[in-house]
């Protein structure tokens, strides 16, 4: 089956390109790694105003949503350029507030970029609890809302900063959807890695039509045209997986999409890294965010292994809806 989006839906993708494209993310990311945030969160208030968080939060809320395709189509622009912050944790935090007093209070702010949320299991890391200005755990009791966070760790993908949020603090509900919330976050996660990946994908066949060996283009070798063709097939094959599954927005649908992606783009890093030689492995070298973001997301809310488990649960009959 071929997923093809509508010309609202391509307008919207070609915005989110353009603006991002001039933002120059980079300079950005580094910037969010030393902690300093002033450049990642005016990027976040662009974002916002451009309405992406805003399909993540019911209309109730002040929201465009849940609109679970447009997300999709947002975050695969978010991973196409490396976006820095918890994207995804502010798209769980939507799923997870629906205590009708907290989501009153919170969401009509995240969903107009006036706040940051992150989210994680009690006593786990979450991401960027430093900046963020809601933080979500949930344990035994329910969900609450974090009073604050440890030190702050750095991850292997610069623009993930991981923290261990405090115990206590409110209780904003005692029964939050978890498993709703965790299939949004592999959707959006699946989103970002296909972005990813065909990001570097795009870098690469651009490098390797520059670099010369013998006299002639890199990219004129069979070896590595098959390398790359069999990259670009990948992250086809995860496209419709990924688009089909926000239709559905079946637990299995979306796990199998989100392992499929992160594998694509996990592909696309390797190839990558081989067909740049020696320069893809320096940290100054814009390659390496996108190189370290693949590596990351394919861990984040489910690794291969646990989404491949989903899936077989959901075609045994027990991930499928009644």
């Amino acid at each position: 089956m071929r997923f093809l989006l509508d010309p609202e839906q391509r307008a919207f993708a070609d915005s989110l390109n353009a603006m991002l494209t001039a933002a120059d993310t980079p300079s950005a990311i580094r910037a969010w790694s030393r902690g300093e945030h002033a450049s990642g969160l005016a990027l976040w208030r662009r974002i916002a105003e451009a309405g992406v968080f805003a399909l993540a939060v019911p209309e109730a809320y002040e929201g465009f949503g849940p609109r679970p395709v447009e997300l999709a189509v947002a975050f695969v622009e978010l991973g196409r350029h490396a976006v820095p912050g918890p994207v995804v944790e502010t798209v769980m935090a939507a799923a997870l507030l629906t205590e009708p007093g907290p989501a009153k209070r919170l969401l009509p702010a995240l969903a107009a970029g006036e706040a940051m949320a992150t989210a994680a299991p009690a006593g786990s890391y979450a991401l960027d609890g430093d900046v963020a200005t809601v933080r979500l755990a949930w344990d035994a009791d329910g969900l609450r809302s974090a009073p604050g966070h440890g030190p702050v760790r750095a991850s292997l993908d610069p623009a993930r900063r991981l923290t261990r949020l405090l115990p206590g603090g409110e209780l904003l509900g005692p029964n939050p959807p978890l498993a709703l919330a965790l299939t949004w976050a592999r959707l959006a996660t699946a989103a970002q890695a296909l972005g990813v990946g065909l990001a570097l994908l795009d870098r690469t066949v651009a490098y390797v039509k520059q670099r010369t060996q013998f006299g002639v283009a890199v990219g004129s070798f069979q070896a590595v045209k098959h390398q790359l063709a069999d990259t670009k097939l990948a992250l086809e094959f995860a496209r419709p997986l990924l688009f089909g599954a926000a239709l559905a927005m079946d637990p299995a649908d979306v796990a199998a999409a989100k392992v499929t992606a992160c594998e694509a783009a996990y592909r696309a890093a390797r190839t990558a890294l081989q067909l740049h030689g020696a320069i893809g492995y320096t940290a100054e070298y814009d390659l390496s965010l996108w190189l370290t973001k693949a590596r990351a997301l394919r861990a984040s809310w489910g690794g291969p292994g646990e989404c491949r488990a989903a899936v077989l649960d959901g075609l045994s009959g027990g991930g499928r809806r009644s």
